[in-house]
């Protein structure tokens, strides 16, 4: 757990991802298409991915991927994301960590 504080709190957008699943892939296209600049982790490529899925659990993601953070706080799955985006918040949360400069 500790481990995975360390990762979310590196960087102002965080995306746990794993390169079989779709969805991840429709999130981490969504932040570079607004011309974001995540870290992504790609649970299935990285050492120590399953602790990292595990830990991700133990925070209540379910699914475990996609799963963002921004500026530290966990947003949740593709569904919040999209949620977020089509409410016209994401991109204010974004400029608020400094993701984001348009």
């Amino acid at each position: 757990m500790e481990k995975l504080q360390k990762m979310i709190s590196e960087k102002s957008v965080v995306i746990f991802s794993k390169n079989s699943c779709c969805m991840s892939h429709t999130i981490k296209t969504l932040f570079l298409d607004l011309g974001v600049n995540p870290t992504i982790y790609e649970l299935d490529e990285i050492n120590r991915g399953k602790e990292v899925e595990h830990a991700l659990a133990q925070l209540g993601c379910s699914p475990t991927v996609p799963v963002v953070f921004i500026g530290g706080q966990l947003v949740g799955g593709a569904n919040q994301v999209m949620s977020l985006h089509l409410n016209r918040s994401l991109i204010p949360m974004l400029k608020r960590v400094g993701a984001l400069w348009l």
